[in-house]
């Protein structure tokens, strides 16, 4: 698999969203186990995951924890492998979710998710959502703070607007190195941000590129141009989509939510080259 940069670490050109294998319609862990040694098998080398993927109350971390263990149970080298997690996001487990971006409990959030995960420094930590009751300078400082105690090795911040992200970067500083917001074919107002990270050499992460997981297997159908050109390779409506994601920069992971049978495809996304007039049709 290609690779590209986060920061100045070199990884896998696509990564692997955790979210479904922790909330509702959550499959046994042992298939979301699978699904994760799957994309280690395909050459993928980003797991993305947050403390608030969970389902049950009393289950923060669920999907860190998860994760880890396929990590430790997986028979090859998983010491390239980068976890990007989040805090600051909160799910009680009853279906809501709140937030939570004060810099007490992100420094809470931060010591629970190494304990999840298991390591002695979070590879990527991100802020997960602003907090409009906290002022976002004090969040981003807590960020800063986790980076400076060798907490965590790198900060991105997630659902964030060029305004927030110059305030991160000049907050954060040189420890800022992504940023992850919704970007698919149904959802394109990140496009001016997509487009900034590019130019100031930040990695953009696109969550929910199949337009969200109770949509992903209809994008074909909702999105015509997809399904044609993937006729015409004769790959999937999911590689394509992977495919113009990736020809928007090369800054750009996108983290897609994968089963064992199709995170294979997915990561054989950056091998299909689209012609110019192939990417227009589908930004169109």
């Amino acid at each position: 698999m290609k690779t590209r940069t986060i920061g100045t670490t070199t990884v896998s050109e696509i990564g692997l969203g955790g979210m479904p294998m922790s909330i509702e319609g959550r499959p046994e862990a042992a298939r979301s186990i699978a699904t994760v040694q799957a994309a280690l098998d395909a050459g993928i080398t980003v797991i993305d995951t947050a403390d608030a993927y969970l389902l049950e109350p009393g289950e923060t971390g669920h999907n860190e924890r998860l994760i880890a263990k396929a990590l430790a149970g997986y028979a090859g080298d998983t010491s390239g492998v980068l976890v990007a997690t989040k805090g600051g996001h909160l799910r009680p487990g009853d279906g809501s979710w709140t937030i939570d971006s004060s810099p007490a409990h992100l420094r809470e959030a931060c010591e629970a998710s190494l304990l999840a995960l298991g390591v002695e420094a979070i590879g990527l930590y991100q802020l997960h959502r602003p907090d409009p009751t906290v002022d976002y300078a004090d969040s981003l400082a807590a960020m800063r703070s986790l980076y400076d105690d060798g907490k965590v090795r790198m900060v991105g911040i997630s659902n964030a607007t060029i305004a927030q992200i110059k305030q991160a970067q000049e907050i954060i500083g040189d420890a800022l190195v992504s940023v992850q917001n919704q970007y698919s074919p149904a959802y394109r107002s990140s496009e001016d941000e997509l487009r900034y990270c590019g130019e100031q050499g930040l990695a953009f992460l696109p969550w929910s590129p199949f337009g969200g997981i109770s949509k992903a297997g209809d994008l074909g159908s909702s999105f015509a141009p997809y399904a044609e050109i993937a006729s015409q390779y004769g790959v999937s409506p999911q590689q394509v989509c992977l495919a113009w994601l990736l020809a928007k920069g090369g800054h750009v992971v996108p983290i897609p939510a994968s089963r064992p049978e199709t995170i294979t495809d997915s990561a054989q996304a950056g091998g299909l080259q689209l012609t110019d007039e192939e990417l227009a049709r589908l930004d169109t």
